[in-house]
Formats: C-alpha cells, sequence, structure tokens
C-alpha cells in the first residue's frame, strides 16, 4: 500500500493532501475526521437573487454596483452533472438546486432533466417562490421531485420588509399551490425567525399551513457570510419555537427520517401534519453533518460556515479527467473537521466567512 499525494486547489493556493490507496486505485470518500459520511450536495446554480432578504443578501451590500459573477464564471450545466456524476461515486444521494434564486439561471429545467438521468439520486430545489407558479409545471415534467420554498411571513408589510423588493405574500402562495398542484410534493416552507422582526408570524404560519400536508420549517437565524449583521440577542432558540406553538397546538417529537437530517421533527398529536425546527445555533449539530456545498462557480466547501473552499472548476476546466477529480474530492472530505456551529462565539461570527448566497443555504 502507498501513499498518494493529491493536488487540491483552495481558490488560493494549490496544497498537496495525503490519501492512502494503491497506486491507480480510485479513491473513496469514506468517512472525514469525525466519522461522517458524505451524503447531500448542495449546488448554487446562480449568485443572483431578485430578492434582498435582510439576513442572507442585504441592500446596503447588494446594491445596484454589486459585480455578481460573468456567466463564463459559472458552471456549465455539463460541469455540473460531471461533478454530480462523480461525487454520487462517493456517497451522494440528495442533491439540492440552490442560489441565490435557482429559477433565474436561464434554462435551468433542462439542467433538472440531465441530473433526472442520473439513477438513485433525490433531487430538490430551494425556492423564495417568486417565479415558481409559471415554472411549477415544467419543473415537475423535468423530473424534479420536490421543492422547498422560503416564506418568512404571511403579514404582507413584514414579508415585504423581510424580503427588501417589495414582493407580495400571495404571489409566494400561489406558487406553493402551483408547486402542490404539479405533484411536487411534499412541500417545505422555510422560515428564518429573526427577534423583533417577524417572531409574532411563526403561530399564524404554524396554523395557516397545519393540516395543509406541507411542512414548515421554522429556521434560527444565523451568522452565514459577514454582511447580515448577526447577533445573538437576535436569535430566536427553537426551543422557543417549539413550546409557543406547542402551548396552541399540541405538539410531540418525531424520530428523524435519517441521520444528519438538519431539521428536528415534532407532529401535531392530533395527526394533522407536523413541523421542523432548524437549530444551528442552540443546538448545533455539526456531529452528523453529511452535507457538502458547490458554488456557482465551482467552489467545493464542507461547511456552511466556512471561509475558504477548492476550486473544482479548476480542475475541471485544466484538463484533469474523472479519476483524478475524484480522488481530489476524496482528499476534501477525508481531511474535513468542520464544527462551527460547535465553537461559535461573538468572535468566531465576525469571520469573513463565505455568503449564503453565494453557496446556499
Amino acid at each position: 500500500m502507498t501513499d498518494r499525494v493529491i493536488r487540491i486547489s483552495d481558490g488560493r493556493r494549490t496544497k498537496p493532501l495525503p490519501a492512502k490507496g494503491a497506486p491507480g486505485e480510485p479513491l473513496h470518500a469514506g468517512l472525514d475526521t469525525r466519522g461522517r459520511r458524505l451524503h447531500d450536495l448542495r449546488i448554487s446554480v446562480t449568485d443572483r437573487c431578485n430578492f434582498r432578504c435582510v439576513y442572507c443578501m442585504p441592500r446596503e451590500v447588494f446594491g445596484p454596483d454589486y459585480k455578481f459573477l460573468a456567466r463564463d464564471q459559472l458552471l456549465s450545466f455539463e460541469e455540473i452533472v460531471r461533478l454530480v456524476r462523480i461525487f454520487k461515486g462517493h456517497g451522494v444521494e440528495k442533491i439540492r438546486l440552490t442560489g441565490g434564486e435557482p429559477l433565474l439561471r436561464k434554462n435551468v429545467e433542462r439542467l433538472i432533466e440531465m441530473l433526472a438521468d442520473i439513477p438513485g439520486l433525490d433531487l430538490t430545489l430551494t425556492t423564495n417562490g417568486s417565479l415558481l407558479a409559471r415554472k411549477a409545471r415544467a419543473l415537475k415534467a423535468a423530473g424534479l421531485r420536490r421543492v422547498t420554498v422560503s416564506l418568512d411571513s404571511l403579514d404582507d408589510v413584514v414579508f415585504r420588509k423581510m424580503n427588501d423588493a417589495d414582493f407580495p405574500v400571495a404571489e409566494v402562495l400561489n406558487g406553493i399551490d402551483a408547486a402542490a398542484a404539479a405533484g411536487l410534493a411534499p412541500i417545505k416552507i422555510n422560515v428564518v425567525v429573526k427577534r423583533g422582526v417577524n417572531v409574532d408570524s411563526v403561530l399564524p404560519m404554524a396554523r395557516y399551513f397545519k393540516g395543509s400536508g406541507h411542512i414548515v420549517r421554522f429556521i434560527e437565524f444565523m451568522d452565514v457570510g459577514h454582511t447580515n449583521g448577526w447577533r445573538m440577542d437576535d436569535v430566536v432558540p427553537s426551543a422557543e419555537i417549539v413550546q409557543m406553538i406547542g402551548e396552541k397546538m399540541p405538539l410531540e417529537p418525531v424520530e428523524p427520517n435519517y441521520r444528519g437530517e438538519v431539521a428536528g421533527r415534532w407532529r401535531y398529536r392530533d395527526g394533522s401534519g407536523e413541523i421542523g425546527v432548524v437549530s444551528s445555533v442552540t443546538q448545533a449539530f455539526c456531529s452528523t453533518c453529511t452535507r457538502a456545498r458547490l458554488s456557482t462557480e465551482g467552489m467545493l466547501y464542507t461547511c456552511l460556515f466556512a471561509t475558504a473552499g477548492y476550486d473544482l472548476r479548476g480542475m475541471l476546466r485544466g484538463g484533469a479527467d474523472d479519476a483524478e477529480i475524484s480522488d481530489s474530492v476524496a482528499g476534501i472530505w477525508h481531511i474535513r473537521a468542520d464544527r462551527y456551529s460547535e465553537l461559535r462565539t461573538a468572535e468566531t461570527a465576525k469571520l469573513r466567512k463565505i455568503e449564503m448566497s453565494y453557496i446556499g443555504g
């Protein structure tokens, strides 16, 4: 058995990583340094968005002069599919398309068709819902299985304030209805809860979707990136959210669907559905995280709170074959030791982390 050196660009330099295996024998990602396997790949297909949500793309940063990526910097559909096939060889079973707003990517339905041709993948997409009403049938026909829709309030004033694009709640609800009619189910609705902004929206959201078959997931406000002005005082703990809902509509805990599932599950005791809570701040789930993220321009990140990534686009366009890229992916995963949420402090929150709009949530 011989050690090989695998060279991986991390966006700043090329560094050698040792990986075990006989020469010519392909490597497998296996487990990282904390015993976590690779199961989910989230792919950002665009860094652009038509919303300016205050917790993700604040307008004072992402204004009219902000320079988004040029088209030739984005991974092509063929490059994305090639990487997905490689990642599937390392155990990835779930692909989530994100952004920015993924439905802004021209002909994204074609990418979905290409990915749907790869057997054994759970293919889903996260959207702000603004274009969903007109695209839901085409997305389903292309092979998309499910959607997750971001909707932070049913109060139109609050929602317009949070999306900072003067976009109405009614159009997002129309998109959710269109997705359900097209068969994109179950639909999940993500609600980022920020104290002093939309706490009063929690109970109305739970009531509105109770019994609908859709699953509302309440997400603690997180310090993703470095532009959203995160403070611990703005976080509404998931335990508080569960208590708030449970006092009006009794809940009971549910076992996760699989190890590493992001949201804690709670169901209504009357059998009318369930909610989820994502507790990255108050109940870190780093120990079971099985997700990797691929940015719009082909940088691989092994944590949502990463400060640097690994340049796979450079390998794709530099002539590397699938085996070389695959070995690099394995090497990256073997040394993964991320546990940011377990270490979070007021000081680490100030780190210049990659923006969520660049690598997806």
